[in-house]
């Protein structure tokens, strides 16, 4: 519930209004999992929003994978037992959040900063969108997350990690399981109460969208909004249909056009999220094509090599075919990052989320936690 809401819930119970701040305070400030922890409430308050079918709703974290480079990959359990995975990347993201940063990436030529960290959270149980190079297309859909499940994601990792924004410096990424503008009016909800009542900036957080044409124009007309990346991973129609099912509906003509008129902030820019697979997008006539897309746009392009995985076709690129990839935008006048992987070894890098539970993963590579036992 967003503050309105729970002022009406408040109202109809005969309450006083400072009801809804000490509810707020409880959930989304100290994380409390039950109606029982709110102890500013009385007794006899609590029973009755029980009766009435309320309840703090907050998810279980049923597994933690740990890497080799401190990464945190949470599987999140769910009461209807649906789960997602989202990701915690300690210090050293080396940007804000509206660098375009993946799951499980960050950026290679800025120096990390400390106290600032990156959380990697899901919009869906599964993807419907199809890309044909991510684990995550394997699942499918499965369901949308409520805007309570996303914002359980943030408060169960911020509990566990014991860090509370805005002291602490947290970048937020939309860019886990699922496409978030195939669920707008949550995820939109989501951001609002993030902000609202978690306390994480919105210039500190970054919505990722393969490209749901419609949905762009909306989400430049929001009042509390992310920033923007979008995932292009082509450079001309036929690569991307191939890629990106989703172009058959809106190519790269009509993504491109609601890139240009998007309204962006002061010192903000677009991200284009471009994953190399090698030999497919990785041709130097491919840079020169997304060059010749973007160009004259207030945008920067995030360069990420493909993560590999079991049920990919695709291969990794040599760094020397990245390195040249990157090099042929920056001659052309784009800005261009490459994005240094964390979190490969434990399945939670960009593409690559959601395996814990459909596929054996490798114990060896492997540090798991299970929270009951800790």
């Amino acid at each position: 519930m967003d503050r309105e809401e729970l002022a009406d819930l408040i109202n109809e119970a005969g309450e006083p209004g400072y009801r809804a701040k000490q509810i707020l305070d409880a959930v989304y400030r100290q994380r409390v999992e039950s109606l029982d922890q709110i102890s500013t409430l009385p007794a006899e308050f609590r029973e009755s929003l029980a009766r009435n079918g309320v309840s703090v709703g907050a998810p279980r974290i049923e597994q933690k994978f740990v890497s080799q480079d401190g990464t945190v990959r949470y599987l999140i359990a769910f009461a209807d037992g649906q789960s997602v995975e989202a990701v915690w990347m300690p210090e050293g993201d080396g940007g804000e959040a509206g660098d375009g940063s993946e799951a499980g990436e960050e950026a290679q030529e800025t120096r990390s900063r400390p106290g600032r960290s990156t959380i990697c959270i899901s919009s869906q149980v599964g993807c419907a969108v199809d890309c044909q190079f991510c684990l995550t297309a394997l699942l499918g859909i499965k369901r949308n997350l409520s805007a309570g499940d996303i914002v359980g994601q943030v408060c169960a990792v911020l509990k566990d990690q014991q860090v509370s924004p805005p002291e602490d410096r947290i970048n937020l990424v939309f860019m886990g399981m699922g496409e978030p503008f195939l669920n707008y009016d949550n995820f939109t909800k989501a951001a609002r109460l993030l902000v609202e009542n978690v306390g994480i900036a919105e210039r500190r957080m970054t919505v990722s969208t393969a490209g749901i044409v419609p949905r762009i124009y909306d989400f430049g007309r929001e009042r509390i909004r992310p920033k923007l990346a979008i995932s292009l991973n082509a450079s001309n129609d036929l690569l991307r249909t191939r890629l990106m099912p989703l172009n058959k509906k809106w190519n790269l003509e009509m993504l491109i056009a609601a890139a240009r008129t998007f309204p962006l902030r002061t010192r903000e820019c677009i991200t284009f999220e471009y994953v190399l697979m090698g030999g497919v997008n990785d041709e130097p006539s491919n840079a020169k094509e997304v060059a010749e897309l973007v160009r004259g746009m207030r945008c920067k392009v995030n360069l990420i090599a493909l993560n590999p995985g079991p049920g990919v076709e695709f291969a990794t690129p040599s760094p020397e075919r990245v390195l040249a990839f990157q090099n042929s935008l920056r001659a052309s006048g784009v800005p261009a990052f490459v994005r240094r992987p964390r979190g490969r070894d434990i399945f939670a890098a960009c593409g690559q989320l959601k395996r814990t539970v459909e596929s054996a993963t490798p114990a060896s590579s492997l540090h798991s936690i299970s929270p009951a036992r800790e």
